[in-house]
């Protein structure tokens, strides 16, 4: 099962680091990381996406947990919440491409005679369907940030 893990951590060089080791070192496998600065400058927030049953989410939060950068946890997947990714794609230019951008609820970035870069916003699975859609276009290159994602629920990641 898909887990949306976010957290707090200090801002500090070789933070990340440590909380990916955790991962590798117990053979965790991260699918997606997001990493960038909160409004308090010595914090980032970090969000990734897992695969695992409740008992390996566990047991990955409490590692977490006691990983000195790390301020706060929260399991995003035991709650209500909003989860968006962001998907930039370049293309060769066309009006067909431009259309089908459109059609499919894309901004295009830029265009010129020969390119076209667009951007979408959605879930995974909605991006994953759109990616599907504009194969036919042969696309030159796809970015997808990775997931994130905020709790709907009075809960927050804040200390």
């Amino acid at each position: 099962m898909k887990r949306v893990i976010a957290l707090l951590m200090e801002n500090q060089p070789g933070a990340l680091s440590r909380v990916v080791g955790l991962f590798s070192q117990r053979g965790y496998n991260i699918e997606s990381l997001i990493v960038a600065p909160t409004e308090d400058p010595s914090l980032s927030r970090l969000t990734m996406t897992t695969e695992g049953d409740t008992q390996v989410v566990e047991q990955i939060t409490k590692q977490l947990n006691k990983l000195i950068d790390v301020v706060k946890v929260l399991d995003l997947s035991l709650e209500a919440h909003v989860g968006r990714e962001l998907l930039l794609i370049k293309m060769e230019f066309s009006e067909k491409a431009e259309a089908e951008v459109s059609n499919l609820g894309g901004q295009v970035l830029f265009k010129d005679d020969n390119l076209l870069n667009a951007e979408f916003v959605g879930t995974s699975e909605e991006l994953d369907e759109i990616v599907t859609s504009l194969a036919k276009l042969n696309p030159m290159e796809v970015v997808r940030t990775g997931l994130s994602g905020i709790s709907s629920t009075a809960k927050t990641l804040t200390i």
